[in-house]
């Protein structure tokens, strides 16, 4: 695989029609929003931190409220995030929808064993540790999540894995950190007195061991947040780094200025912890609400072209219907003349040589016509310039993007390393692609949409042509079908002409190429396209 063309295919894909913000670059505006909201977070928190001591009446309420809102928040995260796996097909986002999950799973499991929530020592633990246990299990797993996508990020490519769906990718990812959260869970619970106490006497004031903790974690952060940083090029990532710091005040007021619950600061801590659940829900949704808005747009216009494309039809049919019926219709009454002529007794030859004259001028009339019909369709390249085969495809597949999300293909490129550039009009030539690309997503639509797969792929011969390959997984061409596919008004769709191949097929060779069905079945076809190398 080249990596350099799939980069180019994500750059194209995002500025044409982004399919998810863990693959859209960041652009400057969004940067100095993200700077900008990490501004008012230090400015907060440094207004509150020589007040962080005051002591603050107890609410019971405040915590379970608090942090069922802030569970129920990084679950609808969690969700969203696995929900882009199937489009995006990448590793990282399961790392982050995991560390999303296991934050939604803490939050609410210390909120049962907090002391004063929905018991006077919580539903469950020892009402001391457990919820601190609890607390620390939380914020040592979410970096690491963060972590591990920031580390596969980078080394993901957008392919479904052979043999397994996204949603068994997803279903095992979920049970994995479920089970891990369990166990867990259950030791906190049940072997509290093994652990080291951060609450001792009193579940008010914590031990120089939380303080301890909580520099501990916000170092843990710190890490998370240079990793990330240095590897930072999405939307995703730039919204990341401002979560890891919106959680830091949390440990640093904690740590250095206060260590009592139900202080300001701590209040204070609480406060951070819910925007930072929030910051990253809310850009998940304002994108599903853009991206729902450009896929709208997409249909509407999708659908303009197709009545465009079907009344351009209605009108030439029309005409060429009403042009070659004279004709036909001649030649039809002649032919009844000839024969009225022959079965009168005796037979009446003396015109019969004028009604074949006729019948042989109407006849090249309606050659005419249809010459002139075909003429319509011939291409003629104007002018053919060097072009990679590679860059153009690339361009196809980005033109394409609206019809792939739609259809939920999942799109792989194999292009040879050695870019060899071919005479062509790259206009023409994206034409037949995305004529191609079109027939392998209606191949497709009847099989699941896990299995919908559309490989497009390079390689250069030894005796210097450039074959470009379409693979795509769906039923394949009947064999009894094969040898007609390229015929002009020969279709195996129940609407259509039955010309995009025929006409991509005369492009290709109007260019010096070949463009044949390489290879089908029931595990898809294989459409080849085979051109010289320019000199």
């Amino acid at each position: 695989m080249q990596r350099t063309d799939d980069d180019h295919l994500d750059r194209e894909l995002a500025r044409d029609f982004p399919l998810g913000m863990a693959a859209i670059p960041a652009s400057a505006a969004q940067r100095r929003t993200a700077i900008g909201v990490v501004i008012v977070l230090g400015a907060i928190a440094a207004a509150i931190a020589p007040f962080a001591d005051i002591p603050l009446p107890k609410i019971d309420a405040f915590v379970p409220v608090l942090q069922t809102v802030l569970a129920v928040a990084d679950l609808m995260t969690a969700l969203l995030l696995f929900a882009q796996y199937p489009v995006l097909q990448q590793r990282a986002l399961l790392a982050a929808a995991s560390a999303y999950l296991c934050s939604a799973s803490f939050a609410f499991l210390q909120t049962l064993t907090f002391p004063g929530s929905y018991a006077p020592a919580g539903l469950m633990g020892d009402g001391f540790n457990t919820p601190a246990w609890f607390f620390v299990l939380w914020h040592a797993t979410f970096p690491l999540g963060i972590i591990a996508y920031t580390l596969l990020k980078d080394g993901d490519r957008p392919a479904i894995q052979p043999g397994r769906s996204s949603a068994a990718t997803i279903g095992l990812t979920v049970l994995c950190v479920s089970g891990a959260v369990a166990v867990l869970a259950w030791f906190v619970t049940t072997r509290a007195e093994m652990l080291p106490a951060f609450y001792a006497g009193s579940f008010i004031r914590q031990t120089n061991l939380g303080n301890q903790v909580n520099v501990a974690l916000l170092l843990w952060y710190a890490t998370a947040l240079v990793v990330l940083l240095a590897r930072a090029r999405t939307i995703l990532d730039i919204w990341l780094l401002v979560i890891l710091i919106a959680w830091m005040p949390n440990f640093l007021v904690a740590a250095l200025a206060s260590s009592v619950r139900f202080s300001l600061g701590w209040y204070a801590a609480r406060g951070f912890a819910l925007v930072a659940s929030f910051i990253l829900l809310s850009i998940l949704l304002t994108e599903m609400i853009v991206l729902y808005s450009r896929l709208a747009n997409a249909f509407s216009l999708l659908r303009r072209e197709r009545t465009n494309r079907f009344m351009s039809i209605d009108a030439a049919t029309g005409a060429i219907a009403h042009e070659i019926r004279g004709p036909l219709g001649a030649i039809a009454l002649n032919a009844n003349t000839a024969l009225a002529q022959l079965r009168s007794k005796p037979p009446a030859l003396q015109e019969l040589a004028a009604i074949m004259k006729d019948i042989e001028s109407d006849a090249m009339r309606a050659n005419d016509v249809l010459s002139g019909v075909r003429a319509l369709f011939k291409v003629k390249t104007a002018n053919p310039t060097p072009a990679t085969v590679q860059q153009i495809a690339l361009h196809a597949l980005a033109l394409s993007a609206p019809d792939l999300l739609r259809s939920q293909v999942s799109v792989t490129t194999d292009f040879a390393d050695d870019q060899v550039p071919v005479h062509t009009d790259p206009v023409q030539l994206q034409q037949v692609l995305l004529n191609l690309i079109r027939n392998a997503l209606e191949a497709m639509a009847s099989i699941p949409p896990d299995a919908r797969r559309l490989m497009l792929s390079t390689k250069v011969t030894n005796d210097s042509t450039v074959l470009l390959s379409i693979h795509d997984t769906g039923g394949g061409v009947p064999d009894e079908e094969r040898n007609r596919i390229f015929d002009a008004f020969f279709t195996t769709k129940r609407s259509g002409m039955g010309l995009g191949l025929a006409i991509s097929r005369a492009i290709v060779e109007s260019h010096g190429g070949t463009l044949r069905l390489a290879d089908s079945g029931p595990q898809g076809s294989i459409f080849e396209l085979a051109f010289l190398r320019a000199e």
